[in-house]
């Protein structure tokens, strides 16, 4: 059992994908006590979002939509549903946190409430004071399996996108822009010469995608998408993914300490964006560095398909002493440096030049890639 909210009057309804998926037959009661049987469901797992269809003959009632983007922390809201099965439960609490992740799903912005959210709310409508619908309940943390003061909603602007997407195309057509993207912590703000812990981080641009054909590079920091700020990678995606595949749209990054403006035409998402897992390498290593504890070997074909990668220039870590700085900054064998600071490296000439151009002291700042994936760190000798 479940809950859910009318969005449309010829009886479209939202709720939770983990309310239907698994469902041969949905029966669907309404508050005047009229119930159907749904015609037709459509999910969206990377969001736990689904629709649902029921037959009518007549309009039904709606509820208002708000905007999610306005709430605030500790605005006042109201969760409504049926809770263990207790029909039209309402209960009340405050905002409690924006864009939460909880790995429960692939795309989560989640409003965490401590309005009661418990088992059958899921689906159900966050309200606020105005009557406006502005978030989906979705999940709790517990460790009793009930109600212990933080729930989940998924943001209704987020929420009826894909559910517009799902009742228009079947599916969820989202948009990209072909870059990796990463966190900047303290240490990445250092060593980028940023004031600011926010923003997205280019790890990697991939050739042929609306990010390459823009200009954008790796080590871009993306600070706005649309007047937008953007304070995480998160924040990045989620608004990319909606954004329109005939409009442009306009990317604020800082690169080298300077502020610049990009013009961008998205594209539409492939089926498929996988990323292999690094491997491990059987080439010997060529050179060791005992103060950072790696050992590296220059990059050549065949390792690089041994790898998994396209780029053929690099040093790939042929090993990582344990407990050294650079096991202490996550790098692990088979990973492939890319970049000492902004500059590449494609030998290990390369790689000791770069070095010495650093104080390890103070962090040296490294890209490196996993598989297709690439990411920023900083080892701290």
């Amino acid at each position: 059992m479940g809950s859910g909210v009318i969005v449309d009057p010829s009886g479209i309804i939202l709720t939770n994908n983990h309310v239907v998926k698994d469902a041969d037959i949905l029966k669907i009661k309404l508050h005047d006590g009229r119930q159907f049987e749904a015609t037709e469901w459509k999910t969206d797992p990377k969001t736990d979002i689904a629709v649902v269809k029921i037959p009518t003959t007549t309009d039904l009632p709606v509820a208002n939509i708000g905007n999610s983007d306005q709430l605030d922390v500790g605005d006042w809201v109201i969760a409504v549903g049926t809770p263990f099965g207790l029909d039209e439960t309402v209960t009340a609490g405050i905002i409690s946190a924006k864009s939460r992740g909880l790995g429960i799903a692939d795309r989560e912005e989640f409003l965490q409430t401590d309005a009661a959210i418990n088992p059958g709310n899921s689906g159900g409508p966050l309200v606020n004071l105005d009557g406006e619908v502005v978030g989906i309940d979705t999940a709790i943390s517990s460790t009793s399996g009930g109600y212990q003061g933080i729930g989940f909603a998924v943001p209704v602007n987020l929420a009826r996108w894909v559910g517009d997407e799902l009742m228009k195309n079947g599916m969820v057509q989202r948009a990209f822009l072909g870059v990796g993207i990463q966190s900047i912590d303290s240490a990445l703000s250092n060593q980028l010469g940023l004031d600011t812990v926010k923003g997205a981080l280019v790890t990697d641009v991939r050739p042929g995608t609306p990010a390459a054909k823009s200009g954008l590079q790796s080590g871009d920091v993306i600070l706005e998408f649309d007047g937008i700020p953007i304070s995480k990678p998160g924040d990045l995606q989620g608004r990319v993914e909606r954004a329109s595949l005939v409009d442009s749209h306009k990317l604020v990054v800082v690169r080298d300490g300077k502020q610049l403006t990009f013009d961008v035409r998205v594209e539409a998402m492939p089926v498929s964006l996988t990323v292999p897992e690094p491997q491990t390498v059987d080439e010997p290593a060529k050179s060791g560095y005992d103060g950072l504890g790696l050992q590296l070997s220059e990059l050549n074909p065949d390792v690089a398909a041994q790898l998994g990668i396209e780029k053929t220039a690099g040093l790939v870590i042929a090993g990582v002493k344990p407990g050294s700085p650079a096991s202490n900054a996550g790098l692990e064998e088979g990973m492939v440096i890319l970049k000492v600071g902004i500059r590449s490296v494609k030998s290990l000439d390369d790689f000791t030049a770069a070095i010495k151009e650093v104080n390890p002291e103070d962090g040296i700042l490294l890209l490196v890639q996993a598989g297709q994936a690439s990411q920023f760190v900083v080892v701290k000798g």
